[in-house]
């Protein structure tokens, strides 16, 4: 096969819509964009929710609360279970221990330690936050859950 060979699969190609172009054409006259008026006009476009003018209904509603979207941190998460894939001789497992092992990624340094999965060995966890399950589960293994 030469490049002169290739050909796009049927219906991959389309004409181009020749717009303005009389009557007959069926796209003539205001070339498929309506009347007149702002959205007619090349480059007119009105953002959403506006009104015209008149005062727009998401500002005649009340608005009350608060949202912490803002301001909520977001930890990244490793399980228990996870923790299985940390080499053994390790017994002291920090961020710079998940970060060798795989379970973060290089240059975070905040984790949240989440209860999924069992824990066969005693490790001594240093961690930002621990679920009350993952607490349960080191501790039940003997091992420590220290926030930092």
């Amino acid at each position: 096969m030469r490049l002169h060979e290739l050909k796009n699969t049927p219906g991959a190609t389309h004409r181009r819509k020749r717009v303005g172009r009389g009557e007959g054409s069926g796209r003539g006259k205001t070339s498929g964009r309506g009347g007149k008026g702002q959205t007619a006009r090349s480059g007119g476009s009105i953002r959403p929710g506006f009104e015209g003018g008149q005062m727009p209904l998401y500002r005649k509603l009340p608005h009350r609360g608060f949202s912490n979207f803002r301001f909520r941190v977001e930890y990244p998460v490793v399980n228990v279970g996870d923790l299985e894939r940390i080499d053994a001789s390790v017994t002291e497992v920090g961020v710079q221990q998940l970060i060798a092992a795989g379970l973060l990624r290089s240059g975070e340094t905040t984790v949240k330690i989440l209860g999924d999965g069992e824990l066969k060995r005693a490790l001594k966890i240093t961690a930002t936050k621990f679920s009350g399950s993952a607490k349960a589960k080191i501790e039940q293994a003997g091992g420590q859950a220290i926030e930092a």
